[in-house]
């Protein structure tokens, strides 16, 4: 199941780490958001490493599709749920990667 993380935690990990904890956080949050929308996706290592060899193209596609697997997960729960899709997109086009996570891991917290 998924477990509820602080989200200023994971981000001062991220900074103090120099990255590293990011990393991890990514993988976990592709990981968590498969199981919580009951979605075969692809995995956090695959992921990661698509983001890698593609220059981050990949990851602009997975925090679109990281807003779609909370949505429907939300649906299916009976949440209200926006776009969220967009909205990470957008952050993710301007380099606003962290404000993304930070929102997914959000979500994620509701939902487990």
């Amino acid at each position: 199941m998924v477990k509820q993380k602080s989200i200023p935690l994971c981000i001062i990990l991220s900074i103090v780490t120099c990255g590293i904890y990011g990393i991890i956080w990514f993988v976990n949050l592709t990981d968590d958001t498969n199981t919580v929308s009951n979605q075969q996706g692809t995995t956090g290592i695959v992921a990661f490493l698509l983001t890698i060899v593609t220059c981050h193209i990949y990851g602009w596609y997975w925090c679109y599709k990281q807003g779609e697997k909370i949505d429907a997960a939300k649906n299916e729960k009976g949440i209200p749920s926006s776009n969220s899709a967009i909205l990470y997109l957008v952050l993710s086009l301007f380099g606003l990667d962290v404000i993304a996570w930070a929102l997914m891991q959000d979500s994620l917290n509701k939902l487990a």
